[in-house]
């Protein structure tokens, strides 16, 4: 404060210049829980206002035996990312996961996705802002889940179709954070027999979300090739190195846990690409564990591939 004898010109100076001065910016807004519902015994669903998607998400937990919000130790998390057209209730719904985690002392995160998320934040023809996915699960929840829910840093990851896709992007585009990753009929390689000028690879970004722009998820993949390439696990195999991998994939044809009676185009597709991107780590020197097989893109086969995958993700983990 000035006193009563400072200067006239010196306080109308002051009055000019102060407009000028930038404005002291309001705290960043954080991501809280607002609600939390018990499903089940182990089952926790929370409610969260997140700045990153400009609204409300849901995530389901599932609590390890003995948890407790105010234990002196911390869990080791696995996260299971949906599919398209799903959403965070799909594993607990069409698998027996809460049984297969039932002994196992791990806290088993489960995060709605987006029917098209695709596990980004969104290019928005530039704009950016919501939706934010990956900024929402990676820096938003957990940094919610290992601050209020004894979540521990020994972390792994899996996924199914659009989530297989989001395992091996987030492991790749956070190199140490997850210590395995599963991809169980994942399109992991965005730009498998993409020829310049051909809008048909859009069919990963938007098969989920008919009606929306797909260019909204990673822009057009030749003006925008450099966001692709980064959202493409096939170009960030190298970064894998050191983590446990695990990649299966169905032929589309009708295996031993049935199917329909003829091709499944989607997992005929997604075969090709986990080939690929198997073929890749390879070429690096990249170890990986592939399973290819008689089967389609439904829930037995993803069920069998998490009850196969299981014990290198919790291995990992030191379980």
């Amino acid at each position: 404060m000035f006193r009563r004898s400072c200067p006239a010109l010196l306080l109308g100076v002051l009055s000019l210049l102060l407009p000028l001065l930038p404005a002291v910016p309001a705290a960043a807004a954080q991501a809280r829980v607002v609600a939390e519902t018990t499903v089940a015994s182990r089952t926790l669903d929370l409610t969260i206002e997140s700045p990153a998607m400009a609204g409300r998400q849901k995530v389901r937990l599932l609590l390890p035996p003995g948890w407790s919000r105010t234990a002196s130790r911390t869990w080791p998390t696995l996260w299971l990312l949906h599919g398209g057209v799903d959403d965070y209730t799909a594993w607990t719904r069409d698998t027996d996961v809460a049984r297969l985690t039932a002994d196992t002392g791990v806290i088993v995160v489960m995060p709605n996705g987006g029917r098209c998320g695709n596990y980004s934040d969104w290019w928005n023809h530039g704009d950016g802002g919501a939706p934010a996915w990956e900024t929402f699960h990676l820096t938003e929840l957990r940094k919610i889940l290992e601050g209020g829910y004894r979540a521990g840093t020994a972390r792994a990851i899996a996924g199914n179709s659009m989530g297989g896709l989001g395992a091996m992007l987030y492991a790749a585009r956070h190199p140490g954070m997850f210590r395995a990753a599963a991809a169980f009929s994942g399109y992991l390689h965005t730009l498998y027999g993409h020829e310049p000028g051909d809008d048909s690879i859009g069919y990963g970004p938007s098969l989920s979300c008919p009606g929306t722009d797909w260019r909204r998820v990673w822009g057009d993949p030749d003006d925008q090739a450099a966001i692709w390439h980064a959202h493409n696990p096939y170009d960030l195999a190298g970064r894998l190195a050191g983590v446990r991998l695990w990649v299966a994939s169905g032929n589309g044809k009708a295996g031993s846990l049935g199917g329909w009676p003829f091709t499944d185009p989607v997992e005929a597709a997604v075969e090709d690409h986990g080939r690929a991107f198997v073929q890749r780590l390879r070429e690096l020197g990249v170890p990986v564990t592939a399973r290819f097989f008689d089967g389609q893109h439904t829930w037995p086969y993803w069920q069998r591939d998490l009850h196969e995958a299981y014990p290198t993700l919790t291995g990992a983990l030191g379980l």
